[in-house]
């Protein structure tokens, strides 16, 4: 399976932001806790996912809030790589290979999220509620029915 490496970095940004929320600390409160200096808006490039964070920095903000750094990880690992409630996980080349008829706008769709991904890019997506509704709309099937087809494309 490939890592959406955006997709990770913004759940991680995430979780580092409830840590912090948890605590009742602004950022400018975190930052007092921490060992070496960090502006405020690289802490807030961290919590929105657009910068990434060193290991080490990642450890010195996790024990900044009393939150053991593997504990964090898990959160982030089960929430890209487990559904969550309301999403399902497809494997969009699954999608490019059905050849049903009704289902010919998600596999232009798929195909087209594979060609901008790349030869290495993610080739599994979560899909929420809101797409998968708009997406059955356009296939002209009712959600459940288009969840339902749509679990046969987990990769697992």
């Amino acid at each position: 399976m490939l890592i959406d490496a955006e997709d990770y970095q913004r759940i991680l940004g995430d979780e580092l932001r409830k840590l912090r929320r948890s605590r009742g600390w602004t950022r400018k409160e975190l930052n007092q806790h921490l060992q070496s200096e960090i502006s405020l808006q690289t802490l807030a490039t961290y919590e929105l996912g657009t910068r990434q964070c060193s290991v080490v920095r990642l450890v010195e903000l996790c024990v900044a809030m009393d939150e053991l750094p593997q504990d964090l990880l898990a959160k982030v690992h089960r929430r890209v790589f487990v559904d969550e409630p309301g999403r399902v996980r497809v494997d969009l080349r699954k999608v490019v290979a059905d050849a049903s008829a009704e289902l010919l706008p998600l596999r232009r769709w798929a195909e087209d999220r594979l060609r901008q991904a790349g030869e290495h890019g993610a080739a599994e997506v979560a899909l929420d509620l809101p797409a998968l509704e708009r997406m059955a709309e356009l296939c002209g099937l009712p959600t459940v029915d288009l969840i339902g087809r749509l679990r046969r494309y987990v990769s697992r």
